[in-house]
């Protein structure tokens, strides 16, 4: 049993195409997965509640009316507590393997002292997530059967995209807890729209993200404390006309953290960004021959 079998009956992710792409988009939903493999599970120490507290609930749900604009959307079926593809392939914690991981793995970063690696050692509030140190062949079983292709799949809809338009952007989409709050402190925003300041995007993509949703009444802010992870470092290419933008929403919009439980303001933040994604489309459409190349 390794990952190849955790997902041989549910697909380990899935790309929602519309039936011609009209826009030179992207959406990705890297951590919206909520299928948690039996055999995880029992890897496990926590419950099956809790293991989800780093889940992005529903944010697949929240933007899936992009397909009906003409953008594919990719999501993951996997959970982010048993693999996360917003990391490099191999950050990985030697502290978490009885073997000794490859030589070439990243041990050192940040998000592995934090214990949030390609396959993390936390979830929520520093809760360890196994009983005990894993086999490195189970680290290397996800990334290969998993990380890997899906960074195949999103790579090949960027390069269809690019060869179609001339140019692609994708849109990475997260949630964040209901407390976080902007870099001073003094703001608990709605949104905050990540560009790895400045470098991942053409500036005016991120002024007309920021833009529309400011003018449906939400508070956004501009990449404190969230400026994007490694897809949108990793894929956004201004220079040769590929942009990223990372967007983390507010839980507290739409679900009770608690429960899990969508909130009576689920359907209508759907809508909205229904017709965010809508706007953006039209506005880029219009505009994008006029979009520098490079951020500044």
């Amino acid at each position: 049993m390794n990952a190849a079998t955790d997902f041989g009956k549910i697909p380990a992710f899935e790309v929602h195409a519309p039936a011609s792409q009209e826009a030179p988009f992207v959406f990705n939903s890297p951590h919206s997965g909520r299928h948690y493999p039996q055999r995880f599970l029992e890897m496990s120490r926590l419950d099956a509640t809790v293991i989800r507290r780093s889940e992005d609930c529903y944010v697949d749900e929240l933007f899936s009316g992009v397909v009906a604009c003409g953008a594919p959307l990719l999501t993951a079926n996997f959970p982010r507590a048993y693999l996360d593809v917003n990391r490099e392939p191999w950050e990985l914690d030697p502290r978490m393997f009885s073997e000794p991981v490859p030589p070439y793995a990243n041990i050192r970063s940040p998000r592995v002292a934090g214990g949030l690696g390609t396959v993390p050692k936390l979830v929520g509030e520093g809760l360890d997530i196994y009983q005990g140190r894993l086999p490195l062949a189970e680290a290397v079983s996800r990334i290969e059967a998993i990380y890997q292709p899906y960074h195949e799949c999103l790579k090949r809809l960027l390069i269809d995209t690019h060869c179609t338009f001339g140019h692609g952007i994708l849109i990475d989409c997260h949630s964040m807890p209901a407390g976080v709050r902007s870099g001073d402190g003094s703001l608990r925003p709605d949104f905050i729209i990540g560009d790895r300041f400045g470098v991942s995007a053409a500036p005016i993509l991120t002024e007309w993200v920021v833009g529309l949703l400011s003018a449906r009444g939400y508070c956004v802010v501009h990449n404190k404390p969230y400026a994007g992870g490694f897809i949108t470092e990793h894929y956004g290419r201004p220079a040769q006309g590929l942009h990223a933008l990372q967007i983390e929403i507010n839980r507290s919009l739409y679900m009770d953290e608690r429960t899990l439980e969508k909130t009576p303001g689920f359907n209508a933040l759907m809508d909205d960004l229904t017709e965010f994604a809508r706007e953006l489309m039209l506005t880029a459409g219009r505009h994008f021959t006029d979009l520098p190349l490079a951020a500044e």
